[in-house]
């Protein structure tokens, strides 16, 4: 269609009486909201209201939870009862399996919130009769949604209701007639299907007749797992469609709708303290931009954690709250050596305005451990954020993927204007090259070095950038005592001195 084709049907239409004129927002897909943490911001809204979704994917991919916890949020947020039908695990496996995540299906059941129906398919039976037809199936679905008045259904590994069928057009011809008659029933639908081995699903043809189609996998490199979310087709909507990696813990599941979210977030002008007065002092006697991002570099041993410690006590000391992911110790740990340089973060961990989540970087893929961090925020909405140290992010992927893993929480942490530290480990004397590939992502770039003086050891500190403001870019001295950090005077000045 060309431009001057496209201006006529403009112009004829803006002729129209306006009685005529037919509104776009109400032609637009009325939605379901899911309830599940992060799905709900993928699929711009939910699930198409009135229309089936298909959830597919292996064993194991989490399928039958998602279903599950779509029905429960349904009941127990949105007031929509919901009925489940189940062709794999009966009633009794589905409610014990869903009590280890916390919830309480018979408690549903019995404020006719939800009502649970596992068919037994025997595969000698449609074999003998050669005969099929999901008649019997219509009617006990009619039954419970009437019974508890559903809004919601799930119907859960629908392949086995054609389990033994040989003749290919019986199956395709019954599952159009199936999803067909859930959308004539006026319910919101999701069907659980295992992938197949030349398309999405088995039979290939549920993933035509679904309005909307979300893919589950769970990959394991090198040892390391990691569960991702696609949403392959929307029909009448716009949805995230990059691949999002998903957490299935003792809440449910929760989705990380972040991959780049791209330049868009403010630029305050409030500052705070770093938490040493000479560091201030140093960035105009005003400290950080709040929201900013905070790169601390340097070797072994040279205090970046007890930079970031003083950082994370003086936001408590305001009264923020302030969430430290620790990569390397243990919370105790944490406690024990930031005491020994005059910061006690125990007192602010008990009036919760602290938290301290220590994982192994090993433990979960970057995806992965990026999606923790998401909900951690998330849930702790905290003001400021420290990540101790990235380095040993590595040993779970290449520098370009640790990059594009602290590219997206960066966004996500500037979007909501959380001021965030990161501390680097480098080796040897090679330390601004070293960090190059992460320092051009940061607001502020502070290098710790330690050297000798031919008679002591001496810390010293340079503050290399800092995006927005004036700042000193000397070379300063600096000591670690009971009392904190004291940035003493220029490094060449203090040679001088001691020379003398």
């Amino acid at each position: 269609m060309t431009n001057s084709t496209m201006t006529k049907m403009a112009t004829a239409q803006a002729k129209l009486p306006k009685r005529e004129r037919r509104d776009v927002s109400d032609l637009a897909l009325e939605k379901v909201a899911t309830g599940i943490r992060g799905l709900d911001q993928v699929t711009h809204g939910g699930f198409p209201k009135g229309r089936t979704a298909l959830v597919c994917g292996g064993p194991g991919t989490g399928k039958t939870l998602l279903g599950l916890e779509f029905l429960v949020r349904g009941a127990q947020v949105y007031d929509e009862p919901g009925v489940c039908v189940a062709f794999e695990e009966t009633v009794q496996e589905l409610t014990t399996n869903m009590a280890s995540l916390g919830y309480n299906l018979h408690q549903l059941v019995r404020a006719r919130k939800l009502a649970i129906d596992y068919v037994e398919i025997e595969r000698k039976q449609i074999e003998e009769t050669g005969e099929y037809s999901l008649d019997g199936l219509f009617v006990r679905l009619k039954q419970a949604i009437e019974e508890v008045k559903a809004k919601r259904v799930l119907l859960d590994t629908v392949e086995l209701l054609f389990l033994g069928l040989k003749n290919e057009g019986v199956v395709r011809s019954e599952l159009r007639r199936l999803f067909h008659w859930l959308k004539d029933a006026g319910v919101t639908a999701v069907v659980t299907a295992e992938a197949g081995d030349r398309g999405l699903t088995r039979y290939g043809l549920e993933e035509y007749v679904a309005d909307c189609v979300i893919v589950l996998d769970h990959r394991v490199t090198e040892q390391v797992s990691t569960r991702r979310l696609r949403v392959v087709k929307y029909r009448g909507s716009s949805h995230g469609t990059n691949e999002y990696p998903f957490l299935m813990d003792h809440e449910g599941i929760s989705v990380m709708p972040i991959t780049s979210l791209g330049l868009t977030h403010g630029a305050p002008t409030e500052r705070i303290s770093s938490g040493i007065s000479g560091l201030d002092q140093m960035l105009g006697g005003k400290g950080f931009f709040r929201g900013s991002s905070i790169l601390i570099t340097g070797t072994a041993g040279t205090g970046k954690s007890s930079f970031s410690a003083a950082f994370v006590n003086a936001a408590c000391g305001r009264g923020e709250r302030a969430l430290y992911f620790a990569f390397e110790e243990s919370p105790s740990q944490i406690l024990r050596n930031m005491s020994s340089v005059g910061f006690d973060l125990s007192r602010w961990m008990g009036e919760e305005l602290l938290k301290i989540h220590a994982s192994r970087p090993t433990a979960t893929g970057l995806e992965a451990h990026l999606a923790q961090m998401y909900k951690e925020v998330e849930e702790f909405q905290p003001d400021v954020v420290v990540v101790d140290p990235i380095t040993n992010l590595i040993s779970v992927g290449d520098q370009g993927s640790v990059k594009a893993m602290l590219t997206r929480l960066i966004d996500f942490l500037k979007i909501k204007s959380i001021t965030a530290m990161f501390t680097n480990l480098v080796f040897g004397d090679e330390i601004e090259e070293r960090a190059i590939g992460i320092s051009s992502l940061m607001d502020g770039w502070l290098v710790l070095r330690d050297s000798s003086n031919g008679e002591e050891r001496i810390r010293t500190l340079n503050l290399l950038k800092c995006r927005g403001m004036a700042h000193d870019m000397r070379m300063h001295t600096f000591t670690l005592g009971d009392k904190g950090i004291t940035i003493n005077g220029n490094f060449e000045s203090t040679a001088v001195r001691q020379a003398r």
